[in-house]
């Protein structure tokens, strides 16, 4: 039977009962707008009736995992060399290896649409690639140690956390800005709807850097030492924050102390880890315990021991939790559901009632320094001493995603086209709260506790009254107190670590009056001329 011949017939199974054609001609009215109105509505139906026609083909309910034929049979013991045997060629190519044994260990990062990978090595080696072409973008060394690297709002810009300080490269390997705010940072995060750098490491700071306009939004201190992880919500922004006391921490750009504090183990965090959804928050600790959190209500779903301590999690768009133990790479699936049967649980014994791992692999003689499924791809990026190597993790990857929203085949002109959009509707820090959906919502309540004649009229006698009685009372007049008191202090104490926006105004003013003097005396010694352009200044003057 031909193909069209196929669609066609299925489409007949969810066209209206009365068994009308949806392609058949419609009666025609003289009303323009009614028949515009009718027409419209045919359209509609039309688009639903082929949406409905395409789930044969898309299998939306089948997630396409391995599955074992009998109970002896096991998913874990499936090695990598018969999955590339047994999946068809373009998969088999992108499982990538990289050998690249001088420079490791290696730190990788996904674009967010998955077509691009940078890669940074401990000794200096930093590279960005497309990796399904193989095409080689940019490539140095930088001759320093580098811990930690991220894309910014896409493939053209990248940051790079090395010895001291935290650079941004173009995609070409360009040195375009030196952050000399970001000193020591270990761990980077970029939050693409907020133009926000966020970088923590050894210094116990985060702070907050807007790509967009070069301003440090907000720096603070989380008084717990080093960072040992971090990571952020992609539902609200919120960065979770890793410390050596075995803590938790949940973080806003706008507010100076940390919005929740949970134990989550008995010694540091080596990893945190949260879904797509925002809904759960996976944590290892180094006295070898892995829980999972339900963080919409901040209880634990799942505690588990692991053999040896942890070292990097990861979760896929479909669930898939990921955790590396040295050489190791452990998957799980169901591990985010609720009930004692999705309990992660090493070994084979009492698979009916336990959720023993779905995938395993070692990577012999080496270490995994950190890990990464790749976005909309059956992959899990991993990289090591030895280089970066790409793992075959079926049903890992989000099929069917949004073209609007991240779109993995879009054109140079597609790709500007969507920069230029989210510069536009980026959103404020301050708008980075827990639950995002309060922010422009009306209180649905507040009809109800809205204030009557009489409460009104009683609070005004009252006021009356206390003005009556306060009024022999005289005005004490305050002590002026010297430049040291208990109060200044305090306050300089607490507003340490907030940036007061018409502070940075005035400052910003009276440094540009300082070198419009500047200048003014240098023309009046004859030094410079009255035309004369420094193109430094105008370089850096939106930065500013």
């Amino acid at each position: 039977m031909p193909p069209n011949r196929k669609v066609k017939d299925n489409q007949g199974k969810y066209e209206r009962s009365t068994g009308g054609n949806v392609n058949k001609p419609k009666k025609q009215t003289r009303d323009k707008k009614l028949r515009a109105g009718m027409k419209k509505i045919d359209d509609q139906y039309k688009e639903a009736v082929s949406a409905a026609a395409a789930t044969q083909y898309l299998l939306p309910e089948s997630a396409g995992y391995l599955e074992a034929e009998d109970e002896m049979e096991k998913t874990f013991k499936v090695k990598q060399d018969e999955i590339k045997e047994g999946v068809d060629v373009g998969t088999a190519n992108k499982a990538l290896d990289l050998s690249l044994k001088e420079f490791g260990p290696y730190h990788i990062n996904y674009s967010r649409n998955g077509t691009s990978l940078l890669i940074a090595g401990r000794k200096g080696h930093i590279a960005s690639m497309d990796w399904r072409k193989g095409d080689l973008r940019a490539e140095l060394n930088v001759n320093e140690t580098c811990h930690a690297a991220t894309y910014l709002q896409n493939d053209q810009f990248f940051a790079v956390a090395q010895k001291k300080y935290t650079f941004i490269y173009d995609h070409e390997g360009v040195e375009l800005h030196r952050l000399k705010q970001h000193i020591e940072a270990r761990h980077l995060q970029f939050l693409p709807y907020h133009y926000l750098l966020a970088t923590a490491g050894e210094t116990g700071w985060l702070k907050y850097q807007d790509v967009s306009t070069g301003q440090l939004v907000s720096e603070l201190r989380t008084k717990l030492g080093p960072t040992t992880a971090m990571t952020q919500n992609p539902w609200n922004a919120i960065m979770h924050l890793g410390h050596s006391n075995g803590t938790v921490t949940l973080w806003s750009p706008s507010m100076p102390q940390p919005l929740v504090k949970l134990l989550s183990a008995r010694g540091p965090i080596t990893s945190v880890a949260i879904d797509r959804a925002g809904y759960n928050m996976v944590t290892t600790g180094a006295d070898k315990s892995m829980k999972i959190w339900d963080i919409r209500n901040f209880k634990e779903l799942h505690v588990a021991n692991l053999p040896t301590p942890a070292s990097n999690i990861s979760i896929s768009d479909t669930g898939l939790v990921a955790v590396s133990r040295g050489p190791h790479v452990t998957i799980w699936n169901n591990a985010l559901k609720a009930g004692f049967e999705n309990r992660p649980f090493f070994g084979s014994m009492g698979q009916n009632n336990r959720n023993t791992p779905y995938m395993s692999h070692l990577i012999p003689g080496n270490k995994i320094n950190n890990m990464q499924f790749v976005p909309f791809e059956d992959l899990l990026g991993t990289g090591h001493n030895d280089g970066v190597t790409n793992l075959i993790i079926p049903g890992a990857g989000e099929a069917n995603y949004d073209a609007l929203e991240i779109n993995p085949f879009e054109t140079t002109k597609q790709r500007q086209e969507q920069e230029v959009r989210t510069l536009l509707n980026k959103l404020p820090a301050d708008t980075i709260t827990l639950d995002p959906n309060v922010i422009g919502t009306i209180e649905k309540n507040a009809s109800s506790r809205r204030l009557t004649a009489k409460d009104l009229a009683e609070i005004s006698n009252a006021s009356l009254d206390k003005a009556k009685f306060n009024k022999d009372i005289p005005k004490i007049q305050p002590d002026v107190k010297g430049k040291n008191s208990g109060l200044r202090s305090f306050l300089r104490k607490k507003t340490r670590n907030v940036i007061d926006e018409r502070k940075v105004r005035v400052q910003r003013q009276m440094e540009k009056e300082k070198n419009t003097r500047k200048r003014n005396h240098q023309i009046k010694e004859g030094h410079i001329t009255e035309d004369h352009k420094d193109l430094v200044d105008e370089a850096l003057e939106r930065f500013s």
